[in-house]
């Protein structure tokens, strides 16, 4: 979702830019790794999108990943000016650093007209559309954090105030494999009433965003859904102690929770009465970052760049 606009705008400008996309492989499953290659047709100093970001947990692999690809980085392009700060606290130069804005909301912006209906995708899974068709709505939540879902006692605790939630808003869950494995492994299928509760496998970029875009909250431990709930004013809870998106919680429609059973219950119920975070979406986000990432990129080499 983040690197196809700005393929595509580093191929589209003039003259176009030649880029070499470096693959982690960092989700190891079919469904959320080559499938978003197919889907998004995603085709040398070192670029580093979205730099910055920190939400101060190195126990997190990726707080890791992002602290030294920042410092390997020649050029680092950020999503929300706080990331700055952060990189200057770390010793990077200013002119090092261009604020151009969020990329993955450049493919929001692109992909919703063609976002899938979530009765669609219902169907498709062999799962009750009707279940959706319910006068407060439906959430939609997503689980797949080491910290969230490791741990018998945590999941069974955050599995049973889905369960409240579930009681008085149908749930859309699109369940992270290991998630599945945890709840099969520690025995806690039966605390999921699937009469309530729309299990689903990882869902592709177009249907995940048909579930957002129509959702009355969304209740998350994901990173990017912060941000696309933000840019969609979709109310979030985000079942974390802390984020590295920060300006999701300060300008967006996100709201840090964490696994405080009653955090998460006041929170469903201000949303439900109609009183949950709407935002206003950030400055930049409004889909042309890719855009400013390939303008500055083309001064930058002309400019004799490593």
């Amino acid at each position: 979702m983040k690197m196809a606009p700005i393929l595509r705008a580093l191929a589209s400008h003039q003259p176009p830019i030649p880029a070499l996309l470096v693959h982690t492989g960092q989700h190891y499953d079919q469904g959320m790794s080559h499938q978003l290659f197919e889907d998004l047709g995603l085709p040398r100093p070192v670029v580093h999108v979205e730099a910055g970001l920190r939400s101060w947990d190195r126990k997190m692999p990726e707080e890791i990943n992002r602290v030294l690809t920042d410092q390997v980085a020649d050029r680092l392009y950020t999503t929300e000016r706080s990331a700055l700060d952060n990189l200057l606290r770390e010793g990077i130069a200013a002119e090092r650093v261009c604020f151009a804005g969020n990329v993955m909301i450049d493919s929001l912006v692109a992909n919703k007209p063609h976002a899938k209906p979530v009765a669609d995708t219902l169907r498709a899974h062999g799962l009750d559309a009707a279940l959706v068709d319910h006068p407060l709505g439906y959430g939609v939540v997503t689980l797949h954090r080491p910290s969230n879902v490791d741990t018998p006692e945590t999941l069974r605790a955050l599995l049973g105030v889905l369960g409240e939630v579930a009681a008085q808003l149908p749930l859309v869950f699109a369940m992270h494999p290991r998630t599945r494995n945890n709840i099969e492994r520690f025995g806690l299928l039966d605390l999921i009433d699937t009469t309530r509760v729309a299990v689903l496998p990882p869902q592709g970029y177009l249907e995940m965003l048909g579930l957002m875009a129509g959702a009355t909250l969304v209740l998350t431990d994901s990173g990017g859904l912060q941000e696309e709930t933000t840019a969609l004013g979709v109310p979030c809870l985000t079942l974390r102690e802390n984020t590295e998106r920060p300006i999701t919680a300060e300008q967006g429609t996100n709201t840090l929770v964490g696994r405080d059973r009653a955090a998460i219950l006041a929170g469903v119920a201000e949303i439900l009465r109609g009183e949950g975070k709407r935002g206003r979406v950030p400055e930049f986000w409004e889909g042309r970052a890719a855009e400013r990432i390939a303008a500055d990129l083309w001064q930058w080499l002309r400019a004799g760049a490593p």
